[in-house]
């Protein structure tokens, strides 16, 4: 009986560490994201580019390595069941139907840990939303099925821009550069500067459809809902100048839902003041004319 149950223990720990190896060899045959953009067998989150990525990428660490110890303790109590509790090991089995100590702790232990993750959870929530001193204010429409985005009248730099909008579409297939990615570049990308704090606010079309504004490498995921304005901000790190960020609409909005993607591309403060001179000059209403629709493109500012 004892050689059963040690050969039955040591089955257990050779198929966890084959399923431990098996995990070990995808990981390290595949590659990891990128900021920005995502990769081809691309594992984990893109690069963090801003201060809330990164503060999302911290709590998704956390939250792995507990659900991963979780997860390795129940799979360890039921290897245990199934060892000691089986019909050879136990032919008489217990009668015992409560056991008030196990019903503590397998109520009260979820609860505590439950109650310890909202701590790190709503500190996030909370900086997410703490939109203080903004550098810089622009507004994501969502339509059917594309962007607007409209960057108001206010001074950066000690420059006034804005007063202008400009709709933001999927390329074609036919327009794809060697540089874009299929069904994520756009023909009016958005350019911000880096090191800026940017206030961002995001709403529905008239249209009266839900449309969601999602940037993963700048942690930026908000509802477009027609009729209401919400807001968040992003700070793009300095070092991520040159980037090209995409994304994507990430509410299931219609036929066209796949084909609203985000583009957005970092430049320094002089390349930004350039972009929005050259897009009020292009898009801004003049003497009540209505503004040039983005069928006339903005050319992108070299980074």
């Amino acid at each position: 009986m004892a050689i059963a149950k040690q050969a039955a223990r040591q089955a257990a720990v050779r198929g966890i560490a084959a399923v431990v190896g098996l995990w070990a060899a995808v990981a390290s045959s595949a590659a990891w994201a990128e900021a920005g953009r995502p990769t081809n067998w691309g594992m984990g989150l893109q690069d963090a580019a801003s201060p809330t990525a990164q503060a999302i990428a911290d709590l998704h660490d956390i939250l792995l390595w507990v659900i991963t110890l979780i997860t390795l303790f129940v799979l360890g109590l039921l290897i245990y069941v199934v060892i000691r509790f089986n019909a050879k090991s136990n032919p008489t089995p217990s009668r015992t139907t409560h056991n008030t100590l196990i019903e503590v702790l397998w109520t009260g232990i979820p609860v505590l840990i439950l109650v310890l993750l909202a701590i790190p959870s709503f500190k996030l929530l909370y900086f997410a939303d703490s939109i203080e001193d903004a550098d810089l204010t622009i507004k994501a429409t969502g339509q059917q099925w594309y962007w607007v985005y409209e960057i108001p009248e206010q001074e950066y730099k000690g420059q006034k821009i804005g007063g202008f909008e400009f709709e933001s579409r999927m390329k074609p297939a036919s327009e794809i550069g060697p540089d874009d990615i299929l069904q994520l570049s756009v023909d009016v990308p958005l350019n911000l500067p880096v090191s800026a704090k940017v206030r961002v606010l995001v709403t529905g079309g008239a249209d009266g459809v839900l449309h969601n504004f999602a940037m993963p490498s700048l942690g930026l995921k908000l509802d477009a809902v027609p009729g209401r304005l919400n807001e968040t901000w992003t700070l793009i790190n300095p070092e991520y100048q040159g980037t090209r960020f995409f994304g994507q609409c990430s509410e299931l909005c219609g036929k066209d839902h796949a084909y609203m993607p985000i583009e957005i591309r970092a430049v320094n403060d002089a390349k930004f003041l350039e972009w929005a001179a050259q897009a009020k000059a292009e898009y801004a209403e003049v003497d009540d004319m209505p503004a040039k629709p983005a069928a006339t493109r903005l050319a992108a500012v070299s980074n």
